[in-house]
């Protein structure tokens, strides 16, 4: 059955509007707060909620449009040609727009705290780097961790969902090494690996996430395009 692309648009739309509420929801919200005696989740909590949301996103709409909810996954795909140019159109605008809705949900559930809210810098969990940022890495330190990560995300992508790979447990694959890496990257830069799941923080916090915005961009594509050559030059499917 021949599944129609508004329904993939669909599709991709609501899952990276809930990995963006799920996981920067969790950084956001939960992370650093201390709600009746517990403390927040820190980071194996918010690395797990990214990597979770992963994992039901890929069992809910993982028929319907193989669950990309990340741009350069999208552009890995078209890269390994496994999904055509029209196609990887369609789904990078849903997941920007499913991204920037999620990312407003957010705003939305921050602003209704009765002792007030604050923005500041970085806010809905905005990815970011150097000075007053986390642990203030340096540009290319962060570059280099989101191109590296990204290529290693889109290999065990590639790897999981090939004729080669277990494709039932692919979902579940994927969403722990989501888990690994934000592991890495918190720290640094606050974990991307994904610039629709940048995109949609950085547009409503403004300031330093929007003018670091291009880094979450370029870096996951490069590794994204990196990760789909080197699988090309390793592995074949049969037509």
């Amino acid at each position: 059955m021949e599944i129609k692309t508004s329904t993939k648009f669909v599709a991709e739309l609501i899952g990276t509007f809930g990995l963006v509420l799920f996981g920067c929801g969790a950084a956001a919200v939960a992370g650093a707060s201390t709600i009746a005696g517990l403390s927040g989740l820190g980071l194996l909590g918010i690395a797990f909620a990214f990597g979770l949301s992963v994992v039901v996103f890929a069992y809910a709409i993982g028929g319907i449009s193989g669950c990309h909810i990340n741009p350069a996954v999208t552009i890995g795909v078209l890269v390994a040609g496994k999904i055509s140019a029209k196609d990887a159109v369609v789904y990078i605008i849903a997941q920007l727009i499913g991204a920037l809705l999620g990312a407003f949900v957010l705003q939305q559930i921050l602003n209704g705290q009765l002792a007030g809210f604050s923005a500041g810098e970085w806010a809905y969990g905005s990815n970011g780097w150097g000075k007053g940022y986390q642990n203030e890495y340096g540009t290319t330190a962060a570059f280099l961790t989101e191109a590296v990560l990204t290529f290693l995300f889109l290999f065990v992508i590639l790897a999981t969902t090939s004729k080669v790979g277990n494709s039932t447990m692919a979902g579940l694959a994927i969403g722990l090494t989501l888990v690994l890496i934000h592991l890495v990257a918190i720290p640094i830069t606050g974990t991307s690996v994904n610039p629709a799941r940048s995109f949609g923080p950085a547009i409503l916090a403004g300031g330093a996430a929007l003018q670091q915005l291009w880094l979450f961009i370029l870096a996951p594509v490069a590794g994204a395009i990196v990760a789909a050559v080197v699988w090309r030059a390793l592995y074949s499917e049969p037509k």
